[in-house]
């Protein structure tokens, strides 16, 4: 297995919104819930000022509903959530077409359940000898317990666990980046 990679590179990168859906949403801790959405919206901004391609899914949206008009209003122009009824992200029809379109090899996950769909997306993932990052603090489950557990054990497989202002700060890797100033106000 490859060593884990340090740093993550908005060259390289692509965004994953994992069912971050209504009725799924509602059954998070309040707390928790607004945290994933608002670190997740941050990561779609950045995403879309430094050309970070984004891909979205949804788990059975006949019954769970679409993907929370809080993040759909941020998605970037063409993207459209990939419906599901498998819990990894890749049983989405078309996922891992566009996926391997678009040349990148470092996945950077948000979403819910942490325990489930974020989970077993990143060991999908790292089984394509991806490298993977989960977000700490974009994810969520409905007991905090299992979104602790499913982080230990992900970071145990080797995927990378870290907060939104990592992946922030990595992307852009100098204050002398052009987009540091706009894109530094969104942790503000």
């Amino acid at each position: 297995m490859a060593h884990p990679p340090l740093l993550c590179d908005a060259e390289r990168s692509i965004l994953v919104l994992t069912d971050i859906q209504p009725r799924l949403a509602e059954a998070m801790p309040e707390h928790e819930r607004q945290r994933m959405i608002d670190h997740s919206n941050m990561l779609l901004e950045a995403a879309g000022t430094l050309d970070v391609p984004v891909l979205i899914t949804e788990q059975y949206p006949e019954g769970l509903g679409h993907t929370t008009p809080e993040i759909s209003k941020h998605l970037p122009a063409g993207v459209t959530p990939l419906p599901k009824t498998g819990f990894a992200c890749n049983c989405a029809e078309g996922f891992d077409r566009m996926l391997d379109a678009s040349d990148r090899t470092q996945i950077i996950l948000t979403g819910q359940e942490t325990h489930v769909c974020v989970l077993q997306t990143a060991f999908a993932l790292l089984s394509r000898g991806l490298e993977v990052f989960v977000v700490e603090d974009a994810v969520c489950s409905r007991n905090p317990e299992h979104k602790i557990y499913a982080l230990e054990r992900m970071r145990q497989a080797g995927v990378v666990v870290l907060c939104a202002e990592s992946v922030l700060f990595e992307w852009l890797r100098d204050a002398r980046h052009p987009h540091f100033k706009p894109l530094a106000r969104l942790i503000r």
